[in-house]
């Protein structure tokens, strides 16, 4: 028993020697995390060799689907003239890719050796590792230490991990992200000026965030009396929102005048989505959700109508789970309140599937709920069903992904 009592203290002691270091903790985590995926990449690249015979590799692996397309922007800018089929519909295009992640990218590969691909992968490496550093301290606003470092290992080797190894704008995304949500929570609005054209021109995401700074802006006004509302940062909470929005439409904008076709984004972003809906799939407020499940339990086989009830049970369990869910309501209103908006915003303009899963990363601070339980069965179990996923998700997009079906 006092051999137990030491060995607990001791574990205890290095944990807390972690926190004071959060940059080291962070990286050492992180680092291991990365090894994890790149021994799942190099699999994945073996089976995928083996079954086409083609020269797959862990680097063509980490430029597939979407890294390609960033590349293209990246190397070539973006098309002037929509491309269209025969029937005059736009087709996939560059202008469906925000500049800044390629943009970056380009620029550092001329420290490379002109090696896009090589930039690319660094740069989602690098912002993987800040943004798991950062949602470290956005955590520790709300929560200990330990279930702070905790989430980082959930969200470092969790199912779409392998995205930190990818040409993908995730990682850079998640990074302007927390920082802004770090930034709102420590109330310092100035950055934020800074940090939403970062993020919109990233990824899409910035309408979902002046969703959520109304939101911050009713309940901050709701709450006055017991926590004081400056007029400063009434100005501020009201300009912020407004830039957003204007940053969530600037793109579209900026397309439609550089085609010289103001629905040029709409249409380009609906040319994914015909892959599933065929020639009907124009866009209209909420409908991509009904309409995907419709398509998937067609396919599936269980009557469509079980579908609706479906979406409608997972739309009421995470409104539940955002309100009441007491681990989540720990982590502030901040937290909550973007999530809410970014489901919300999803459930809006999005069409789901296969790439369902990555657009359900920027929800990644409620780790942080998932890792609150201190018991060590519960976290190492979340820990082992993350890599388990990761694997999974990599064998599926990645070892065997070649049709538009498989797009992560």
């Amino acid at each position: 028993m006092a051999d137990g009592s030491v060995i607990e203290r001791s574990a205890k002691d290095v944990l807390t020697r972690l926190s004071l270091r959060p940059a080291a903790s962070v990286a050492i985590i992180y680092i291991g995390a990365r090894l994890v995926t790149t021994l799942f990449l190099f699999i994945a690249a073996t089976m995928a060799h083996a079954r086409t015979g083609g020269d797959e590799t862990i680097g063509s692996l980490s430029m597939r689907w979407d890294g390609q397309w960033y590349w293209v922007v990246g190397v070539q800018g973006y098309p002037t003239e929509l491309p269209r089929n025969h029937d005059g519909e736009v087709t996939q295009n560059a202008w469906a890719f925000m500049p800044l992640y390629p943009f970056l990218s380009r620029v550092l590969s001329f420290a490379l050796g002109n090696q896009y691909p090589i930039a690319a992968v660094v740069l989602a490496i690098v912002a993987g590792y800040l943004s798991c550093l950062v949602l470290y301290h956005l955590l520790r606003e709300r929560i200990d230490a330990t279930s702070s470092l905790w989430a980082v290992a959930l969200f470092a080797a969790g199912p779409l991990a392998a995205l930190f190894q990818m040409g993908y704008a995730e990682s850079l995304f998640l990074l302007w992200l927390f920082l802004a949500l770090l930034m709102l929570v420590r109330r310092r609005f100035a950055w934020l000026y800074l940090l939403i054209p970062l993020m919109g021109f990233t990824r899409p995401g910035a309408l979902a965030f002046a969703l959520m700074l109304g939101l911050y802006g009713i309940m901050r006004w709701m709450r006055r009396r017991a926590d004081a509302l400056p007029v400063i940062q009434i100005v501020h909470i009201v300009a912020l929102g407004l830039l957003s929005t204007a940053v969530g439409f600037a793109w579209q904008v900026i397309a439609g005048i550089a085609t010289k076709d103001s629905s040029a984004y709409l249409e380009t972003e609906l040319a994914w989505r015909r892959d599933w809906t065929g020639s009907e799939g124009g866009f209209e407020p909420f409908t991509g959700f009904v309409q995907a499940t419709a398509i998937w339990f067609r396919v599936w086989g269980p009557p469509e109508v079980l579908g609706y009830v479906t979406l409608v049970a997972v739309v009421l369990a995470v409104a539940a789970i955002l309100l009441f869910e007491p681990h989540v309501r720990r982590l502030g209103p901040e937290i909550r309140l973007w999530s809410a908006s970014y489901a919300f915003y999803l459930l809006l303009v999005f069409f789901p599937q296969s790439s369902i899963f990555r657009l359900l990363l920027p929800l990644a601070p409620l780790y942080g709920a998932l890792a609150l339980p201190r018991s060590r069965a519960w976290r190492m179990g979340a820990l082992i069903v993350g890599v388990a996923l990761q694997w999974w998700w990599i064998y599926q997009m990645l070892a065997l992904g070649t049709t538009f079906a498989q797009i992560p």
